[in-house]
């Protein structure tokens, strides 16, 4: 997929206000998720298929926060 300009990005519920370590996800283009660095947008995008992704985040939900 090359053009990401209809990507609507959120903020991961996850990220922290306190200016540390966040990402943006955008889930709304068909069969892509894109993940980026809320401080660095123009640093570059991590692409996953949506069932990758599902397991990510099946994955990170079981596991829990990490210190």
């Amino acid at each position: 997929m090359d053009d990401l300009s209809g990507a609507r990005w959120r903020k991961s519920t996850r990220s922290s206000s306190n200016g540390g370590n966040c990402v943006e996800v955008a889930d709304n283009l068909p069969g892509v998720v894109l993940v980026r660095d809320t401080k660095d947008r123009d640093g570059g995008t991590l692409t996953f298929g949506p069932e990758a992704w599902a397991g990510f985040v099946r994955l990170a939900r079981e596991i829990g926060p990490v210190a």
